[in-house]
């Protein structure tokens, strides 16, 4: 049975009830969190590697190639953030135009995306202190992968947890404000950069502009997922922003482009300070280059300082994304229900929160050599779940051609329904750089978190009842069905008794 009519106008679905979620974010607040989530600590470690492996300007070029891919997919999630701007973002999408079972499918991709770089963020931060306190590390406990994991390190880390944790269960906007302040400096920093490669750099350093071809050029690429997630964050906390439905859509799109002009900049500033053979060589290329700059070891920690201010704002963003995925996961009855209760006072996911917490105060126990094995494992899920809002974008411009979409892409012809496709070229073009024989092919401890993750949502996926068709009130369906059960459940046990 079809969910429309003829005309292409959607039924009347149950009026959205207000789920208790406070409205207290505004413009700045929504472009701070997407921007904030992108920069977080890759750019500190990976931008070595990337001059290395493709060269000043074919790092350049694979960044702006991300860049207008991730803009793209951006442009998709910004009409329909707009024309459905509730807590959940993909999960909410996926229900009206694909049903519940892919609904939880794309859900938990991005959910398991966000939590591996909220525990990626939890290890970057005692790797980062110990740059400019060489003394961290005391009171060994094991070794992981040939690091030795020390108490003093890995608490670090742990605690860092528990602050970010807390702030966000204080409330959304203590977290916004907090991120805010942070990107301010991490700002500052960046605003050194540029004068020091204005001031001090060379053109000539900045050679070879191109290494390894177009091999060098994808394995800068295949970063692309790990380095723009966070811009679907807006989308997660979107019930929680009080602007006009145009505007929320508008600020998806601006902080991919801040995000990639970012990572455009440290490549140029870095490159024009040092040599490809004195990159070869960095500890940390980006503060090593910074300290060259300026000819001093304070100026380099300062620069590791800018790295600790991404660390926080992405790991601010994704846990805020990741607790509202499952919270909308918990409100549909998905998951456990414990995961769809807010706070009583804050009107926050406090035990969503407090779930992805405690997987972040565990993380940094693991070691250093999690780093790796975090970005490769999360990196696929979230692509996963981009190529599935990207499907979803298409059947809803043919299903319901009357929704109301204040913010529209591509114009009232068929503009939009052709940069649907393309994004879904797009995210399968990424997929695909995780194949076997590809560049980002993942090694065994990657899949071994990647193979688990989706094993638990096998677990709950199969629950979901089936025949629950897609529409605007297809979470109402879904949520009646799954009482209705339990219900009976209930019943039968009782006759046993």
């Amino acid at each position: 049975m079809s969910t429309i009519d003829p005309a292409g106008v959607p039924p009347a679905a149950p009026e959205r009830e207000d789920h208790g979620f406070k409205r207290v974010l505004g413009r700045l607040d929504a472009i701070g969190l997407g921007f904030g989530a992108m920069i977080g600590f890759g750019w500190v470690i990976l931008t070595g590697d990337w001059l290395l492996e493709a060269g000043t300007m074919g790092a350049v070029l694979a960044l702006l190639t991300g860049g207008l891919i991730m803009a793209v997919v951006g442009l998709v999630y910004g009409e329909l953030v707009a024309a459905m701007p509730y807590a959940g973002g993909e999960h909410n999408y996926l229900l009206r135009g694909m049903g519940a079972r892919w609904a939880f499918v794309g859900s938990w991709a991005i959910t398991g995306g966000y939590i591996t770089i909220v525990a990626f963020e939890a290890v970057a931060v005692p790797r980062t202190v110990q740059y400019i306190f060489p003394g961290l590390s005391q009171v060994p406990l094991w070794t992981v992968a040939g690091f030795e994991v020390n108490l003093t390190w890995a608490l670090v880390g742990a605690l860092t947890a528990v602050l970010i944790t807390a702030i966000n269960i204080r409330g959304v906007k203590h977290a916004s404000t907090v991120q805010i302040f942070v990107i301010l400096f991490l700002l500052i920093v960046g605003l050194m950069m540029l004068f020091g490669a204005f001031t001090r750099g060379s053109v000539a350093t900045m050679e070879p502009f191109f290494t390894s071809g177009t091999t060098g050029f994808f394995l800068v690429l295949v970063t692309v997922p790990f380095l723009f997630v966070g811009f679907d964050v807006i989308p997660q906390v979107s019930e929680e922003m009080h602007l006009p439905a145009r505007q929320l859509g508008g600020t998806i799109v601006v902080s991919v482009l801040l995000a990639a002009a970012w990572y455009v900049m440290v490549v140029l500033t870095t490159s024009s300070a040092m040599s490809a053979a004195d990159v070869a060589g960095a500890d940390i290329a980006v503060a090593d280059a910074m300290g060259a700059m300026f000819g001093s070891t304070a100026v380099a920690n300062l620069l590791i300082a800018g790295g600790l201010a991404g660390i926080l704002t992405s790991w601010n963003s994704l846990l805020m994304g990741a607790s509202r995925l499952l919270w909308a996961l918990g409100n549909s009855r998905m998951v456990p229900a414990w995961f769809g209760r807010l706070h009583p006072r804050y009107g926050t996911p406090a035990n969503a929160l407090l779930f992805v917490g405690a997987i972040s105060f565990v993380a940094p126990f693991f070691g250093a050599e999690m780093l790796g094995w975090l970005v490769d494992s999360g990196s696929p899920s979230i692509v996963v779940a981009y190529a599935l809002v990207s499907v979803v974008f298409v059947l809803l411009r043919r299903r319901e051609p009357g929704m109301e979409r204040p913010f529209r892409i591509g114009g009232r012809g068929p503009g939009g329904v052709v940069l649907g496709w393309l994004s879904v070229v797009l995210c399968l073009g990424l997929i695909s750089l995780y194949l076997p024989g590809m560049p980002a092919f993942l090694s065994a401890p990657a899949w071994t978190i990647f193979g688990l993750w989706w094993l638990l949502g096998l677990v709950f996926l199969l629950r979901i009842p089936t025949g629950i068709r897609p529409g605007a009130d297809a979470e109402h369906r879904l949520v009646a069905e799954v009482e209705r059960r339990r219900g009976r459940d209930r019943g039968r046990t009782g006759d046993r008794g």
